[in-house]
């Protein structure tokens, strides 16, 4: 499923219009993306948490060449599913 057909699923399922539709899910989905920014969790209940996890700075290597390098300090998103997310999908 895209963003278009989830636009679609929730407007026919709360009743408005598509570009409503879209319009709240661009509003949940930049709030969320600011939250994570601030280092805050997200947690929707019965459905995961969002959360901010900051991985350290390393070496590595290239993997055509195999020359050594450094990969910088970074921080990365991660989503945990919730309880009922995990039972509806057993």
């Amino acid at each position: 499923m895209n963003k278009t057909e989830l636009v679609e699923r929730i407007a026919i399922a709360a009743d408005i219009s598509k570009a409503s539709a879209g319009r709240a899910l661009d509003a949940a989905l930049e709030n969320i993306k600011s939250a994570l920014a601030q280092g805050q969790d997200v947690g929707l209940v019965g459905f995961g948490s969002f959360h901010v996890i900051r991985r350290e700075a390393r070496s590595g290597r290239h993997p055509r060449t195999g020359e050594a390098l450094q990969i910088k300090a970074s921080a990365q998103a991660r989503f945990r599913p919730g309880k009922a997310l995990k039972d509806a999908l057993k």
